[in-house]
C-alpha cells in the first residue's frame, strides 16, 4: 500500500516514523504530535522505504501550538514499529497514545502545557531498545516512555528508568517481571496498562484443569525472553494448580517448521498444548500440526490475536487455538466509538486492544501529572500509586488502578475468553469457561 509523498504546510506537524529505517542515529523531527499515518508501515519490512511514512495534521488546536512551544511536556515511545511478528502491537498502541494527546489538546493540554511524542522503532532488538530508552530520558528530556512492543526488551532496559526515576508506562510487552522491582526495596518506576502473561497462564491453566478432555498437557514456546518468561509462568502455575507437564519442547522465533517438537508432544501423549510466543511462530505451530495431523487442544498467549498470527495460519487452522485479550468483541457503545474514530489508522481490527491500552496508558499518565502538578518524574510516581478519582478509560474505568506495590492497572477479571471465527476476533465460551470459579484460578 502507497503512502502519501512528505509535504509541509504553515502550523502542521510533521509525522515521521520513529527512527531511520536502517538504524543509525535518531533523528529529531521525530518529535510528532497528532496523527501518525502507517499506510505504508504495515507488518513485514518488504513495505517499508516504499513510500512516505508520514502524514501532516494541520488542525485549528495545532495551528497556535508555538505560543506555548517552550512549556511542552515531552512523551516518548520506545516500541518495535517494524521488525519483529509483534511490530503491529506497536503502531496501534502509538495510534492509541496519539488518539490521547489529541483529546488532551482539545483539553488545554495537562498543567496548562501541551504534550508531544517523540518515537523511537527499536527494530525488536534489545541494543537498541536500551540506547533509545537512554536517548529519549538523557537528550530528548523526556517525562514519561510508553512501550515496549517486546518483553524481552523491557526487562534488558527497565534499569535505566528506575535509576533515572522516570516513569514507564507498558501497554504491549506482557512479561510477568517487568512491573516487578528489581530486587526488594528497590525503587520502580515500571508500571502497566495491558496484559499480564501471569495473569494469562493462571486462567490457561485454570481452564486446563477443569476440562474434562484436558489429558497430559505439554508446553510449546519461543526462545526469546517472551517466550522463555512464559515457560517460567506456565511451570509455576501448572504446580500451583497440581498439573504436570508431560513434555517441554522450544523453537526459534523465525522457525517455519515444528513438526520435530511437535512429534515428541504426540508421542508423549500430550492431549491439550500450552503455548507461549508470538503471533507467527504460534501460526507456523498451526501448520506444523496440519502437516502431521496431530491437533492437541491448544491454550495459548493474547499474541494469537495479532494479524501475523493468522496471515501465518489461515483462517481455518486460527480458529484452533483459544486465548484471552483484554477488549472484547462484544464492544460497547463507548468502545466502538473508538473504534470507529481509529479503525483507519489500524493495521487491523484485531490491533484495537493494543490502541486502548495505548490511549489509557497515556490517559493516567496526564491524570497522575495534574495530580501532582509536576511532570517530575518521583511525584508523578507518587500519584500514580495514590491516583484520586476514577478515568473512564476504554479498556474499563479506573479506580485507584496502582499502589505502591502493585503496577498493574489490568487484572484477571479485565480477561476476556477469546478465539478466531470466519477470518475474524470472536468472543469464546464453553462449559469450562462458564464453569469456572473464583477458586479454580491459583498461581
Amino acid at each position: 500500500m502507497m503512502g502519501r509523498k512528505l509535504s509541509r504546510s504553515p502550523g502542521a506537524t510533521l509525522l515521521p516514523p520513529a527512527a531511520p529505517l536502517r538504524g543509525g542515529a535518531p533523528r529529531k523531527e521525530d518529535d510528532v504530535t497528532g496523527t501518525f499515518d502507517f499506510g505504508s508501515y504495515r507488518t513485514g519490512r518488504r513495505a517499508l522505504g516504499k513510500a512516505a511514512l508520514g502524514s501532516l495534521l494541520a488542525s485549528p488546536a495545532l495551528l497556535g501550538r508555538k505560543a506555548w512551544a517552550q512549556e511542552v511536556i515531552k512523551l516518548g515511545f520506545n516500541g518495535d514499529l517494524s521488525a519483529s511478528p509483534s511490530a503491529q502491537s506497536g503502531r496501534a498502541a502509538v495510534v492509541g497514545i496519539q488518539a490521547a494527546l489529541e483529546d488532551l489538546e482539545k483539553e488545554g493540554g495537562v498543567l496548562g502545557r501541551r504534550l508531544s511524542l517523540t518515537i523511537r522503532d527499536d527494530l525488536s532488538q534489545p541494543p537498541k531498545s536500551i540506547q533509545n530508552m537512554s536517548d529519549l530520558i538523557d537528550n530528548e528530556k523526556v517525562a514519561a516512555v510508553l512501550g515496549p512492543t517486546n518483553s524481552g526488551n523491557a526487562l534488558a532496559w527497565r534499569h535505566i528508568p528506575n535509576q533515572k526515576r522516570i516513569p514507564v508506562m507498558g501497554c504491549i510487552g506482557s512479561a510477568t517481571d517487568i512491573t516487578k522491582p528489581v530486587r526488594t526495596g528497590a525503587d520502580n518506576y515500571m508500571f502497566r496498562v495491558g496484559s499480564v502473561d501471569r495473569t494469562q497462564v493462571v486462567s490457561l491453566m485454570a481452564y486446563a484443569k477443569k476440562n474434562p478432555r484436558t489429558g497430559k498437557i505439554g508446553f510449546l514456546t519461543e526462545t526469546t525472553g517472551y517466550g522463555q518468561g512464559g515457560l517460567k509462568d506456565l511451570q509455576e502455575v501448572a504446580e500451583a494448580q497440581g498439573l504436570t507437564a508431560v513434555a517441554s519442547e522450544k523453537f526459534n522465533v523465525n522457525d517455519t517448521d515444528m513438526t520435530s517438537q511437535l512429534a515428541k508432544l504426540r508421542s508423549a501423549g500430550v492431549e491439550t498444548a500450552l503455548v507461549w510466543a508470538q503471533g507467527t511462530p504460534i501460526g507456523q505451530l498451526m501448520r506444523s500440526m496440519d502437516k502431521i495431523g496431530y491437533f492437541p487442544i491448544v491454550l495459548t498467549s493474547w499474541a494469537a490475536d495479532n494479524l501475523s498470527f493468522i496471515n501465518a495460519s489461515g483462517p481455518q487452522l486460527a480458529e484452533k487455538p483459544i486465548f484471552l485479550r483484554t477488549v472484547s468483541e462484544d464492544r460497547t457503545p463507548h468502545q466502538q466509538a473508538f473504534f470507529d474514530r481509529i479503525r483507519p489508522r489500524l493495521d487491523a481490527d484485531s490491533a484495537f486492544s493494543f490502541a486502548v491500552h495505548g490511549y489509557d496508558g497515556t490517559m493516567l499518565l496526564a491524570r497522575a501529572m495534574q495530580q501532582a502538578g509536576s511532570t517530575d518524574g518521583a511525584s508523578v510516581r507518587a500519584a500514580l500509586e495514590d491516583l484520586r478519582g476514577t478515568l473512564q478509560g476504554y479498556a474499563k474505568t479506573y479506580e485507584r488502578p496502582f499502589s505502591k506495590t502493585e503496577h498493574e492497572a489490568l487484572t484477571a477479571a479485565d480477561q476476556r475468553w477469546t478465539c478466531w471465527r470466519n477470518g475474524k476476533l470472536a468472543a469464546f465460551s464453553d462449559d469450562v469457561v462458564a464453569g469456572l470459579q473464583p477458586g479454580d484460578f491459583k498461581g
